[in-house]
This record gives structure tokens, C-alpha cells and sequence, in this order.
């Protein structure tokens, strides 16, 4: 099996059609779609639509008795504006595929006109385009989808672009690839006051003085060392844009980051101790909520192999790396099966994942397909 020159122009323009039509979490209706259309023609087994929301898995059964084995890609893009000039710029204002997912589901797409031609020898094959991978909601909720029940993976594999790394250089490790982590909103709630008078009012202004320094404060160790945890004042807010009102309300916005997810538990204990001290100290009351929650991800020592075997036969160059600090909701599909995900290199010069003139590089559709396909073919045949 393997992609003509008809299929690397036909899915370059599919990845940058993909790009001008970009969906935020949870919106991804008209990719999902395109992904459905995009496929029809390799005439899969069975396509399962609204996974977790609006995720698609494309199945390529060979009928025999095998092994599944679940590729995934992403259809969420970000809510940031692009300001690239390509000629396929996004045409949706405010939302931009600024981290390169539509070049991963090209890579997918790519295995299915393949796959379409000629199936596994054994098991089956799981094209997964998952929904809200940015807000890390995505894999949990297919995870959870009872209609994933009969989709359940032995294997699961995926991939991310990394600017930085040269072009087309793999990087791979095993173990732990990236941190845990998740947003912590505090609202913090006094009385509000003349400004006149702010002495009869109860304000939030000191105790966000004295939070934003405390939270930062509980960053400690590193990847390094494997003790990492970080806490990053991202938003802050007080009161009304009035300059007669003395403020009675504020929230504070922190990401609390780990490299596992024991040490997450312990620094959200933590981070909670603290609001409450200091917020009592500030005769405040309070609320906490948590937001875009990511396991830490970490790669099955099988299924590393699998993907560093793959890579030395398609002789693609790789290199060892280390934990990232970013986090990736592929991790959930450790819970249900043996998984790994490798990182390919976009480029030294290439601006960074969720820069505003971002573009997945093209060239690498056919280095990623390769590897993804030799992986399917030393398992399934």
C-alpha cells in the first residue's frame, strides 16, 4: 500500500480546505462532516459519527480475527485569529487551525484511501477524528460514549507536530510525554461601596494582591528531577470598569500543572488550602470550579517499540526526548488500551503551536502516513 502522486496533491488540498474551515471544541459539526465526505469513496466497514459529540471513527474491518488498532486525530482548531497570508487562511474570524490538526487528520485520511484499497491482513483498523482535544474534554467523552463500547482498541497511536524540531525528525519516548494539568477559576465575592467611601464595603483587591504571588509561589522542582508542579496566574479581574464603585468582586484564574497525576491531586489539595486561608483572612467568601482538565500522558513500553520500530524501517531520523510541560488528552486512552503518540519535527524556523500565523507544513503528510502505516502493517499485516 502506499500514496500516489494523485493522493499527496488530492490530500494536500483537503488539509488546506481544512484549514479555511476551522471549528473551535465542541463545534466541529461541518469538519466532521468534510472528514464523512472525504472518506465515502475508500468505502470503510463502518462509520460511527457523533462520538463524544462530534468525533468520527472510520472502521476498516479484514473480517478475520486481529487485533483493532486506533489511530486518532483531532478536529478542533483554536479561537484565534489568523494573520498568515496563505491563500487558504482561515475565513472564520476569531478561529484559526493554529496547532496544525488539520494536518493530522490529513495524515488519517491518508491511511483510509489506503486502507480503502486494500484492508488489514488481520484485526481492524480505527480511524478516530476525536472532537475538543484543546479543552481536553475530547478523549474522555469518546472514551465514555457507549457507542465506543464496540470500538474499544488493543493499540492506540497518535502524533503532534512540534515546531522547533528539524523537519520530518521524529521524537519519542517512553514513559511519561506530558504533564498533567488543568484551570482553577476562584471567584472571590465581598460587598461593593461607594469609592467615596470604599471603608464600608468589603473588597476583594487585597486578597487577589496576595493570592496571585501565593498560587505562583507553589511552583516547584522540574522535568528533570521528575518533581515538577507550576501554578500560572493566567487571568485576573476586579470589580466593575466604573470609577465610582469600590469593588465587592473579583476572580483569579490559575493553570496548575504536574507531571503526574498524583502530584496534580496534591497541588490541587494545595492550591484549595490556600484560596481558603487567604480568602478567609480577607472576610471573603469564595467558589472554585476546574476547567480544561488533562491527564498526564504516558507512553505503553509496548507500544513505544511499535512506533520506534516503524520509524527506524521508514527511515525516518529520530531523536529521544523528554516530558513536555504542555498536556494532551490522548493519555485517557491508556485507561482501555496500550498506547503511545511520537512527536514530528514542523521546522527549526517555524513559528510556534498557537502562534497567530501558524501553518502546518505539508510535507509532512506523507512522513507521518508512512510511519502510522508501517505500524499497522507489523501488527495487522
Amino acid at each position: 500500500m502506499f500514496l500516489t502522486n494523485q493522493d499527496v496533491v488530492d490530500l494536500t488540498a483537503w488539509r488546506r480546505k481544512l484549514h479555511a474551515m476551522p471549528e473551535i471544541s465542541g463545534e466541529e459539526i461541518a469538519t466532521a462532516a468534510e472528514v464523512q465526505n472525504f472518506l465515502a469513496d475508500t468505502k470503510p466497514d463502518r462509520i460511527v459519527t457523533g462520538l463524544g459529540g462530534t468525533g468520527v471513527a472510520v472502521v476498516y474491518d479484514s473480517g478475520l480475527t486481529g487485533p483493532t488498532v486506533l489511530f486518532r486525530a483531532e478536529l478542533d482548531a483554536l479561537p484565534i485569529e489568523e494573520v498568515g497570508t496563505p491563500d487558504y487562511r482561515s475565513t472564520v474570524p476569531g478561529k484559526g487551525h493554529m496547532c496544525g490538526h488539520d494536518g493530522h487528520m490529513t495524515m488519517l485520511a491518508s491511511l483510509g484511501r489506503q486502507f480503502g484499497r486494500e484492508r488489514p491482513k488481520r484485526g481492524r483498523v480505527i480511524l478516530l477524528f476525536q472532537p475538543a482535544e484543546e479543552t481536553g474534554a475530547g478523549a474522555a467523552a469518546v472514551i465514555a460514549d457507549e457507542k465506543f463500547q464496540d470500538l474499544v482498541p488493543d493499540y492506540s497511536f497518535s502524533l503532534h507536530n512540534m515546531p522547533g524540531l528539524p523537519l520530518g525528525r521524529a521524537w519519542l519516548k517512553q514513559g511519561i510525554v506530558n504533564c498533567a494539568s488543568r484551570g482553577l477559576r476562584i471567584s472571590l465575592l465581598g460587598r461593593t461601596a461607594h469609592a467615596s467611601m470604599p471603608e464600608t464595603g468589603i473588597s476583594p483587591v487585597p486578597t487577589v494582591a496576595a493570592l496571585m504571588p501565593a498560587l505562583t509561589a507553589l511552583s516547584e522542582g522540574s522535568i528533570a528531577t521528575g518533581d515538577m508542579v507550576l501554578a500560572t496566574v493566567t487571568h485576573a479581574s476586579v470589580g466593575e470598569p466604573a470609577f465610582g464603585i469600590a469593588p465587592g468582586h473579583a476572580e483569579v484564574w490559575v493553570t496548575l500543572r504536574s507531571m503526574t497525576d498524583s502530584q496534580m491531586e496534591a497541588l490541587t489539595t494545595t492550591a484549595e488550602d490556600l484560596v481558603r486561608d487567604i480568602a478567609a483572612a480577607g472576610s471573603l467568601e469564595y467558589e472554585m470550579d476546574y476547567h480544561d482538565i488533562f491527564g498526564h500522558c504516558e507512553n505503553d513500553a509496548e507500544a513505544t517499540e511499535m512506533l520506534r520500530a516503524a520509524i527506524d524501517t521508514e527511515g525516518v531520523s529520530h531523536e529521544e526526548g523528554e516530558t513536555m510541560r504542555g498536556s494532551e488528552d490522548f493519555g485517557r486512552f491508556a485507561a482501555v488500551s496500550k498506547s503511545a503518540m511520537f512527536f514530528l519535527g514542523a521546522g527549526e524556523n517555524m513559528p510556534n503551536l498557537h502562534n497567530p500565523n501558524y501553518d502546518f507544513p505539508d510535507d509532512l503528510i506523507p512522513i507521518g502516513t508512512k510511519i502510522f502505516m508501517r505500524v499497522a502493517r507489523d501488527i495487522l499485516g
